[in-house]
């Protein structure tokens, strides 16, 4: 490993063991459990001020509770496919904590069939989702990281979303919808300075999959900590895409 490469690993690593996060926002959709509810668990050990989000109220209590309540957190119930509930969360954030720098745009839902097997509600309800949810958080976020100067829009996309299967066109549409999306957005204000990433995993243990255990998969804290090293990067540096795989999947 050459000079300067231990050079980045050392700056990310001790970025990590610290608390650099410190007087920045976020805002972490789906973060009542799962994948979001890592991401927002790591977020508070760096220092950041933290706000997620879930369609369940019950859920948001529950979450709160599990990440113990501290006072740099808050939730909300909002239905990232209504742009209404998006336009009170944001207004919620900024009645708390007065900024955003970092949004994480992970709420996802799973419908699978075959086309013709697909209600019209099913697809609708995916795609408002998967896709719509993260334009109208998106939408709300930039004038606001425009504020500040700039902030990092990170979008959890996954590997469905160029790689298609049986069963699953209206997921599959809707991430391969978000890739597109993510990346253009990135082109569009990679000169205000908001970064915008996508993370584009395999499978996770969150329970959202079928079939056999989930030892063998991806941990949701292994996607934490990829925001959180994408977070630690120089400002200079856009890591646009990372495609993440169980190291050893199963059959």
């Amino acid at each position: 490993m050459s000079p300067r490469v231990h050079l980045a690993v050392d700056v990310i690593v001790e970025a990590g063991m610290s608390r650099y996060l410190d007087g920045k926002t976020a805002v972490v959709t789906g973060g009542a459990r799962g994948i979001g509810k890592a991401i927002a668990r790591r977020l508070l050990e760096a220092g950041a001020s933290v706000a997620i989000c879930s369609k369940s109220g019950e859920s948001i209590e529950r979450a709160l509770s599990e990440l113990g309540r501290p006072r740099n957190l808050v939730g909300r119930r909002a239905d990232v496919g209504n742009p209404d509930d998006v336009a009170a969360l944001f207004d919620f954030v900024d009645a708390q904590f007065g900024a955003l720098d970092i949004l994480v745009n992970n709420a996802g839902i799973g419908i699978f069939g075959a086309v013709a097997d697909l209600s019209i509600e099913e697809w609708r309800a995916t795609l408002d989702t998967n896709l719509s949810g993260a334009f109208y958080c998106s939408r709300a976020a930039i004038p606001r990281l425009k504020a500040r100067g700039g902030g990092y829009i990170i979008n959890i996309g996954s590997l469905a979303g160029k790689n298609a299967f049986a069963g699953g066109a209206a997921y599959n549409a809707s991430k391969f919808g978000l890739d597109g999306f993510t990346e253009a957005m990135m082109l569009d204000y990679r000169k205000d300075k908001i970064r915008v990433s996508e993370i584009m995993p395999g499978s996770v243990a969150t329970g959202f999959g079928s079939g056999g255990g989930e030892d063998w998969k991806i941990s949701p804290e292994d996607i934490a900590e990829l925001v959180i090293t994408l977070l630690a990067m120089p400002e200079r540096t856009l890591v646009s895409r990372l495609e993440v795989r169980p190291s050893r999947p199963g059959k």
